[in-house]
């Protein structure tokens, strides 16, 4: 599979994601939205998004990442369209349900496309990671601006186009050779997967990578509005999470050398903890800046760790099963972080929110570091080392 038109369609894909980290809770707000109501705007759909990603990797195994790529490109394009006409909680509500059904199919069919590239694994998902955060660090930052001198129609017409081009990007990748039929039923590796104690373990790195994700598409952008910063500074120091993030990949080869048992995950954690936690005790924007990327840079060494063990334990006909079960973690985040927060933020204000995500962030690090050594205890004989 040529690799140039894949890596283009998720670079668009994740321009249009970055977009709807700015435009999406900044439109509920200026309806009136509640701080419970807007979690809820993000983390009941999530429900959805958590069928569609078993139901994506299943599938993916059966007729290739490519077509369910190009279903999420669609439905990008769609929900954009959808928000223009939008008013009131219900029918931001339908929006965002199409926008996280698109991420729910997007994500577990690129992950297993890029571990089909030919070369070193852990260069390709890295190289992923990298366009993904090119694309969000785009996207996010240009989508303030555009906002700030368009409006939200315009924006979200923009949005709406960055899904049509993916879609089309995602035409000219090649098609790959689909799987066979036989074996075990559409939904019949999750049982054998289910049984790897590791699988639980990269499901638990995936929700504490997916943090910073999760409050980036909600309750940052109203942080920094509650510090009165306008929607261009605010696109822009956003931005600096998936900045942090590509840089992760300049520390992949520390973990390639110590394996999926690396202690890189118990770090990555505590670095999200204090990122998260200590966000709202400044107030100026190179504090904020340096905190995002420290975020940033956490939370992607954690996606490369569960993407590329996750590749590692699987075979080839299972690899979208097996992405998708870590994808649950990415899921189980973007379900309970922004309903969590809403309520925080009603009750006792959003930076006592921050201050609560960032204990749960440290509390799930200690886990991690008191599971490690069980999570390998059963796993599969013969795992080599990520990328070899």
């Amino acid at each position: 599979m040529a690799p140039l038109p894949f890596f283009l369609a998720s670079f668009v894909w994740n321009y249009g994601l970055g977009m709807t980290y700015v435009v999406v809770p900044l439109y509920a707000y200026s309806q009136g939205l509640s701080g419970t109501e807007i979690g809820t705007l993000f983390s009941i759909p999530v429900f959805g998004q958590v069928t569609v990603n078993l139901v994506g990797g299943a599938y993916t195994d059966r007729v290739g990442g490519r077509v369910i790529m190009l279903v999420s490109a669609w439905l990008m394009a769609s929900a954009a369209l959808e928000f223009i006409f939008a008013s009131g909680f219900w029918m931001l509500f339908a929006g965002q349900l199409v926008m996280v059904l698109s991420r729910a199919a997007f994500w577990p069919a690129t992950w297993s496309l890029a571990s089909e590239l030919p070369g070193v694994r852990g260069v390709q998902m890295g190289r992923l990671n990298a366009v993904t955060n090119l694309g969000q660090i785009a996207g996010t930052g240009s989508c303030g601006f555009i906002l700030a001198f368009s409006g939200f129609v315009p924006t979200f017409l923009v949005l709406s186009g960055m899904g049509f081009a993916a879609w089309l990007f995602g035409l000219a990748t090649p098609r790959a050779v689909r799987k066979p039929a036989h074996g075990p039923s559409v939904f019949g590796r999750y049982r054998a997967l289910l049984r790897l104690p590791i699988i639980y373990y990269a499901m638990a790195c995936a929700y504490v990578s997916a943090l910073p994700f999760s409050l980036s598409m909600s309750f940052y952008p109203l942080l920094l509005r509650h510090y009165g910063f306008g929607e261009e500074s605010s696109g822009l120091l956003i931005a600096l999470r998936a900045v942090g993030a590509i840089s992760a990949g300049l520390l992949a080869a520390r973990f390639v050398r110590t394996g999926p048992a690396s202690a890189w995950p118990v770090h990555s954690a505590v670095v999200v903890a204090v990122a998260v936690g200590a966000l709202p005790l400044f107030t100026s924007s190179a504090m904020i800046a340096a905190l995002m990327l420290l975020v940033g840079l956490g939370s992607g060494l954690m996606t490369l760790y569960f993407q590329i063990t996750i590749s590692e334990v699987s075979s080839t006909q299972e690899r979208g099963s097996a992405m998708a079960l870590g994808g649950l973690g990415w899921g189980i985040s973007h379900l309970t972080t922004p309903l969590v927060m809403g309520l925080l933020a009603d009750r006792y204000g959003i930076v006592t929110g921050f201050y609560a995500l960032g204990a749960l962030a440290l509390a799930c690090a200690g886990g991690l570091a008191l599971g490690r050594r069980q999570a390998f205890a059963g796993n599969r004989a013969g795992v080599q080392a990520p990328g070899q």
